[in-house]
């Protein structure tokens, strides 16, 4: 009875030891799989004002009644971010969050762009805390920008070209339109695609 027990246990042991070799070859290969993996960047359409071009110059007000001009030169910032928005899109409203601590981190104006209700939009700037941002309310920009999708970011520089655009559902996505400009490409996907090319 004796032996039988301590078999058994010896054999537990081997077990969970096999167990836990196996469980560190799956994380290996789960590290070798993810590093394999491209990031993936801001999914950039064809429509609207193309990276390198000056972005529409638009005079515009922002909800509380500011004047906000798009495409004119900045003084304050080396670059602006629009992040076109919608109280509708539950995205759009997780993404917040992200977009104000991206801005914040790379030092850029960020400006939210909707098109609603102006009481819809005021309920969701006090939701989400954006009050000290500027939120233009108005089809005009999106119909400038070729918008058809949310949501959508345009990173411009400090004298209005658009530097990257794109769609995006992650902060890695917001992160990926500056990673681009570094780059000199119009998006990630553009550099990974000559990455390939390289490779092949």
């Amino acid at each position: 009875m004796l032996t039988a027990l301590l078999v058994s246990q010896v054999l537990s042991w081997i077990v969970i030891a096999c167990a836990i070799v196996a469980l560190l070859a799956l994380a290996r290969q789960v590290g070798v799989l993810h590093m394999r993996v491209a990031p993936a960047g801001a999914l950039m359409g064809s429509n609207g004002p193309a990276v390198g071009e000056a972005a529409p110059h638009l005079h515009l007000q922002t909800i509380d009644g500011q004047p906000l001009e798009i495409g004119g030169a900045l003084t304050r910032h080396a670059m602006r971010l629009l992040m076109f928005v919608s109280a509708e899109c539950p995205l759009c409203k997780n993404l917040i969050p992200a977009a104000k601590s991206f801005a914040k981190a790379e030092r850029i104006e960020l400006v939210f762009v909707g098109d609603d209700d102006v009481a819809v939009q005021r309920r969701m700037i006090a939701q989400q805390g954006i009050e000290s941002y500027g939120f233009i309310n108005g089809a005009e920009t999106g119909r400038a920008f070729h918008v058809d999708k949310l949501p959508y970011a345009v990173l411009m520089d400090a004298a209005g070209t658009v530097l990257s655009k794109g769609l995006i559902n992650s902060r890695e996505h917001l992160e990926s339109l500056i990673v681009a400009h570094e780059l000199g490409m119009r998006s990630v996907q553009e550099y990974i695609n000559g990455l390939k090319v390289k490779i092949a």
